[in-house]
């Protein structure tokens, strides 16, 4: 160190957690080759490899791990690498069980390291950092020359943030053209800021000719002022796309007119995900018209149909679909509308713990008549447990919770719990299982089993004591057939996440190797 650097300075030198040393990288394989060769609670229910097709599978999910969470720690270069380390341990956590299911063996692990060595190359061509500013003739031949290089990788670019005048424009469109079979992703937003609208129009046309008949499944136009004649201008691409998953048109003047071109320019929305839209000024007519591209979704049919008409609908199920939390929390907006519903499953939408929570405060604000509600395997935690609370306190109709396959430990279990009072006499079902719940247990069958009409209480696949389970069945010694098999407790599993902060020494390696030590199978998507 500098011998002028000050003891001030010298306090805030930052210590990254990422990446791993190579030996916290082995101690990781020879735990998780430990996870998929001996007994315990997965192994058990799914079975067991032999140790040397464990360690064949433990070094290839760590070297998938690895890649993944690098990618994310690169994007995010002024971190301290925290979140990398979550997203190696989840990434490992996760592949585990994929492999003791069954769901990926050898051939398929083989294909995933393919994909990991791919991302090794450059496949993301991004412009758009620095300063916002015009970018002409001259300075597109050196900034896009990565793009003409042979036998390039690039699959995703973006141009957001840079204005393209005629000049660079006719310099990127023989460029793009040459590599548009190879393009998944293209961000185009923010592009022909500052130009004139007959300026802007020929650029959108020069782009929109050289990338038609690309194979896109991502597009982002917004930020360009498009009106009628700006969408009009991405005509040839639009009406080229097929296999569309995402489209991006936010803030940009989208009218009654061009809402109707939009339309009419988009052809199949088979597997459209992500229509972005917010931020315009569309009016009643282009909202109609903007419905019916969601109408052509195969998605899209049930949410518009309700966010648009059906405010009488009684039942919604949209179980197994990889929403995410930004869609659990557009779903939550339409909830506020129904008073009618009866049943609403969404299990497996990877909520977490954001969509969760707007789920839940929509819900307890309408559909007084519910009588089922699910949200298994959302990755949900005690965090949401509160709103979750709210919620269910007030369904006094409710029959059927099932919130099974979450992380909302002793806890989570606990609060919501509570919620389901003398009140509830309708209540027939609750299912806790795979929960991570200890103790809380006890708490949940004595809050539930003096229900007059109860008959089923799931805590299976938690991690309750042998005496817990006494006590559990001694609470319903009377009604034995009311608890639910408990043959997939595992009664020794450490919960490890309860034992990460321990040291509050952030950044050193020692904390690193304490967080990846303890990672287990935990969760079950």
């Amino acid at each position: 160190m500098d011998a002028k650097t000050t003891n001030g300075e010298r306090r805030h030198i930052a210590i990254k957690l990422w990446p791993p040393s190579e030996n916290t990288r082995q101690m990781l394989v020879e735990r998780m080759t430990n996870n998929l060769s001996t007994p315990t609670i997965f192994t058990r229910k799914y079975g067991s490899l032999s140790t040397a097709e464990a360690i064949k599978h433990a070094k290839k999910i760590e070297e998938s791990a690895f890649a993944t969470a690098n990618q994310h720690y690169e994007q995010e270069p002024d971190g301290d690498g925290s979140s990398a380390v979550q997203l190696y341990a989840r990434e490992c956590s996760k592949l585990i069980l994929d492999v003791l299911k069954g769901v990926s063996r050898i051939e398929e692990k083989e294909a995933v390291i393919s994909e990991v060595d791919s991302i090794s190359r450059e496949t993301f061509f991004d412009i758009s950092k620095g300063q916002r500013a015009f970018i002409e003739e001259d300075e597109a031949q050196t900034l896009l020359s990565p793009l003409k290089e042979p036998g390039n990788s690039y699959t995703k670019i973006c141009f957001s943030n840079r204005s393209f005048g005629l000049g660079a424009a006719h310099v990127a469109g023989p460029i793009l053209a040459s590599i548009k079979n190879q393009l998944k992703e293209v961000d185009l937003s923010d592009f022909v800021a500052g130009r004139p609208e007959a300026e802007a129009l020929d650029v959108m046309n020069i782009f929109s000719e050289a990338l038609e008949c690309s194979n896109l499944k991502y597009l982002n136009i917004s930020d360009n002022a498009l009106g009628e004649k700006g969408v009009r201008a991405f005509g040839k691409l639009l009406r080229s796309q097929s296999n569309l998953e995402e489209l991006y048109l936010m803030n940009d003047g989208i009218s009654k007119e061009a809402a109707q071109a939009v339309c009419e320019l988009v052809p199949s929305t088979e597997v459209l995900r992500v229509l972005q839209f917010h931020n315009n000024m569309t009016g009643d007519e282009g909202a109609i018209a903007i419905s019916e591209i969601l109408m052509r979704c195969p998605l899209g049919i049930a949410l518009s149909e309700a966010l648009a008409k059906c405010r009488n609908l009684k039942k919604i199920d949209l179980r197994d679909n990889m929403f995410g939390v930004e869609a659990g929390v557009k779903l939550s907006e339409a909830l506020y509308k129904h008073e009618h519903l009866t049943e609403i499953y969404l299990s497996y939408l990877n909520l977490e713990d954001d969509g969760a929570i707007a789920i839940a405060d929509a819900l307890k604000d309408s559909a007084p008549l519910l009588e089922v509600l699910e949200m298994a395997g959302n990755d949900i935690t005690a965090e949401a447990a509160p709103s979750l609370y709210d919620c269910i306190y007030r369904k006094k109709r409710l029959v059927k919770l099932n919130l099974s396959e979450n992380e909302l430990k002793d806890e989570g279990a606990i609060q919501i719990s509570k919620a389901l009072g003398d009140a509830h006499e309708q209540l027939k079902e609750v299912d806790l299982s795979q929960n991570s719940i200890r103790a809380a247990a006890k708490i949940v069958a004595q809050n539930l089993v003096h229900l007059p009409g109860f008959k089923c209480l799931n805590v299976n696949g938690n991690f309750i004591s042998d005496e817990g389970i006494d006590e559990l069945k001694d609470i319903f010694k009377e009604c034995p057939d009311k608890l639910g098999p408990l043959d997939e407790n595992d009664p020794d599993e450490n919960d490890y996440d309860d034992k990460d902060g321990g040291d509050e020494d952030e950044g050193s390696e020692d904390e690193l190797e304490a967080k990846l030590k303890n990672l287990d199978v935990n969760q079950e998507d």
